[in-house]
């Protein structure tokens, strides 16, 4: 009976790419393995401290001048600033010179960068995430790590790394640039050609990161396959003549091309390293991508949802405070919501990665939620600030982060490819307890392996769908039906990879019972609101219930043993949404908690956070509600 399953299942399989199959086994899993197998224990109690020097962050904070990095007229001296004062050294061990901090410091110091400039946050971040200084101290040689990391570590180096070209985007080992292997003068060499685009840092870099498929004809080594190598700027035939413009946004973004030849020295972790590059990659992307780009949303968030606070107070029109309008009250309880939901979802994760966990399913999740949900809380800023928000001037505080919100969400792999294909469809064969181990049975061909496991998921799925069957909306019900469904879902095999409407909806469940997790997690760490915590975490799950709904109906006959879980969506209460806004309001610890992490000591939102601290006819409260209600005005 097992041989006929086996070569069932075994046909049923989609066919897996080496480069997905290295995607897969990256990284680990975590709080989205215990969700596939219907029971979570959120007990995460890392052990760090924050060592960064607050004198030289908080400088920075208060003397930024809001200058472009490149192109400008100012030599990069802010650029300067972040490398000799060790803010491009967050990843770099203290016996090379940098400081190594951990997640949870990295996090908060990119999030009170990123709240004074969201394009400052960029340029501290990148050399802080995949790049040269990570890949170096992961699989460097000593050697390499010797000559480049103190120098990255002082800011000598500064770098970048280009994968991304014009045929290789989302699919990023898709048409790759290719090396290869020749002799030259006497040595084996790789000649390369590149084409990189959208590569950050590139026209101020002076060390270079570059991918390529490197291809051995000759058989000189008999190794191919995804290589990493570092080269300087002035190598020869390399170009870095042009750059990008993301939207004004203000940061270096460009080029990398040329023909030339790299030494075997020159490659990641040397010659041992040659076809090694992806899964390299892949292992860094799993942590960073987690780290950084949740971090620029929730300082966009943060700050966009304290500035509304203050700004629907002093603003009035039809001779009340906005915020005594349903409507706004409406727009700025989306606001609250969504970044709660981000802000716990960061702590978390945090606190999951300085555990030593390095999950490759959480870190997509968080990079396509908080990305998507601070453009979220972004729209909403802009309809209630009006025109204030769109023109530009001294009060407007939103610009800047409205303005760069596409690019969050369209770097390190982009949303739609993210939701549709990875968190679900990759994370089904990574993170569910049963179904990976089935895989390797397979493509090890070995049958014994796969009648135990086929026996450990008919198990499992038995005892799911037994417990599926119950009238609770509970989180932990929840939980077990997702689990449940999961199980029917899998039975489609290699058909999911084209059904990405399903994969896409089974991605945002499954986000949003980790996000509800999160803000559980949230309340037990910090105390701040109960009614907060159970309004966020029931709308989640509402939301998840519709989309269930919507998955049961549109599956085979197989529906039918699924329609006990599908429950009436419930109808937003009126009065329970005002109950939400007015605890929002009157209770201080909700609002001091979106405020952490978040610089509020200069300019508009200075005078935002401090204006209520005022009489309402004092001369202090008058001169700056005139700066916050008007805009800036130019001589024509």
């Amino acid at each position: 009976m097992y041989s006929r399953l086996f070569n069932f299942v075994k046909n049923k399989i989609p066919k897996i790419s080496n480069t997905e199959l290295i995607a897969i086994r990256s990284g680990n899993t975590s709080i989205d393995r215990e969700i596939l197998l219907g029971k979570v224990n959120l007990n995460f109690r890392p052990n760090y401290k924050f060592k960064f020097d607050e004198g030289r962050l908080s400088f920075l904070l208060n003397n930024f001048d809001g200058s472009r990095i490149y192109p400008n007229d100012n030599n990069n001296k802010w650029l300067d600033f972040l490398g000799k004062n060790k803010f491009l050294s967050f990843l770099i061990d203290e016996k090379y010179g940098g400081i190594k901090l951990s997640t949870n410091e990295i996090s908060s110091i990119l999030t009170r960068i990123s709240s004074v400039d969201p394009s400052l946050g960029v340029i501290t971040m990148v050399p802080n995430s995949l790049g040269p200084g990570e890949l170096l101290s992961l699989y460097g040689t000593e050697e390499q790590k010797n000559k480049y990391l103190p120098k990255l570590a002082s800011g000598d180096l500064v770098p970048c790394f280009g994968l991304t070209g014009p045929e290789n985007g989302s699919d990023a080992t898709g048409k790759i640039d290719t090396g290869i292997l020749v002799k030259k003068d006497g040595k084996i060499k790789i000649k390369v050609k590149v084409n990189k685009r959208y590569i950050t840092l590139a026209p101020v870099a002076n060390l270079l990161g570059v991918a390529f498929n490197l291809e051995d004809p000759d058989n000189l080594l008999g190794k191919e396959g995804i290589t990493l190598a570092l080269l300087n700027r002035d190598h020869p035939g390399l170009i870095q003549n042009t750059h990008h413009n993301p939207l004004d946004a203000g940061f270096p973004n460009g080029t990398i091309k040329g023909e030339f030849y790299v030494d075997l020295d020159d490659i990641i972790g040397g010659e041992d390293n040659i076809g090694q590059g992806w899964k390299m990659l892949m292992e860094c992307l799993a942590a960073g991508r987690g780290i950084c780009l949740p971090a620029t949303a929730n300082a966009s968030s943060k700050v966009s949802t304290v500035g509304i606070f203050n700004y629907m107070k002093v603003r009035e029109q039809f001779k009340i405070p906005l915020y005594k309008m349903e409507a706004i009250q409406q727009k700025f309880l989306n606001m609250v919501y969504n970044t709660w939901i981000i802000q716990s979802s960061v702590s978390l994760t945090n606190d999951i990665l300085d555990s030593g966990n390095s999950p490759a399913v959480i870190s997509a999740i968080m990079k396509q939620q908080c990305t998507e949900r601070g453009r979220i809380v972004l729209n909403e800023a802009m309809d209630i600030h009006g025109g204030g928000a769109i023109c530009k001037g001294y009060s407007n505080f939103l610009d800047k982060y409205y303005q760069g919100a596409p690019i969050g969400i369209t770097v390190e792999g982009s949303n739609t490819l993210t939701r549709s294909l990875i968190i679900f469809g990759q994370g089904l064969n990574k993170s569910h307890p049963y179904i990976f181990p089935i895989l390797e049975s397979i493509l090890n061909d070995d049958l014994v392996s796969f009648k135990q496991n086929m026996k450990n998921i008919i198990n499992h799925s038995v005892k799911l769908y037994f417990s599926s069957f119950s009238f609770n909306r509970t989180l932990e019900q929840q939980i077990i039906n997702f689990a449940n469904l999961t199980n029917f879902v899998a039975l489609k095999g290699g058909l999911l990879k084209k059904e990405q409407m399903l994969s896409g909806d089974m991605a945002d469940i499954f986000s949003n019972l980790y996000l509800a997790l999160s803000v559980r997690y949230y309340q037990n760490k910090h105390k701040c609101s109960y009614d907060l915590t159970n309004y966020v975490i029931d709308r989640l799950l509402n939301e998840n219930q519709l989309i269930i709904n919507t998955v049961i109906d549109n599956l085979g006959k197989e529906r039918f043993l699924l329609k006990h879980m599908k429950k009436e969506v419930l109808n937003c209460d009126y009065e329970y949404e005002r109950y939400i806004f007015n605890s929002i309001i009157n209770d201080d610890s909700i609002m001091n908690e979106i405020k952490k992490n978040i610089h509020l000591d200069k300019g508009i939102m200075k005078d935002l956070n401090e204006i209520n601290n005022y009489k309402k006819d004092s001369k202090e409260y008058l001169e700056m509600k005139d700066r916050i209600i008007n805009v800036g005005e130019y001589d024509n």
